[in-house]
């Protein structure tokens, strides 16, 4: 079992934080982590600084006979302590590879 990142370790950017949490938990072979939080201002959840509102592009086998409802689960219940840091929204693409 792999351990989370310290989801209240403020040195950590949140975009690092969930990139070293989804490479431990899901060995992707493709992983893209994008900060959209500028693209937020002034909606729910936006907050001076950013660091709200991320999108993830990511490759595993972990994902591999899952169905997306299934995938968004995993990346989910991976991203917990980010969303206790103040993480407010996530895109998510979850392929397995050759999708």
């Amino acid at each position: 079992m792999t351990t989370q990142p310290d989801a209240h370790q403020p040195t950590i950017p949140m975009a690092a934080w969930i990139e070293q949490a989804l490479r431990d938990r899901f060995q992707p072979s493709e992983l893209t982590v994008t900060d959209e939080s500028d693209k937020h201002h002034g909606h729910a959840g936006w907050r001076e600084g950013g660091e709200t509102h991320f999108r993830l592009y990511i490759v595993s086998e972990a994902f591999s006979g899952k169905t997306r409802v299934d995938r968004h689960r995993l990346v989910n219940e991976a991203m917990r302590g980010a969303f206790d840091r103040g993480l407010h929204a996530l895109a998510i693409q979850a392929k397995a590879p050759g999708e």
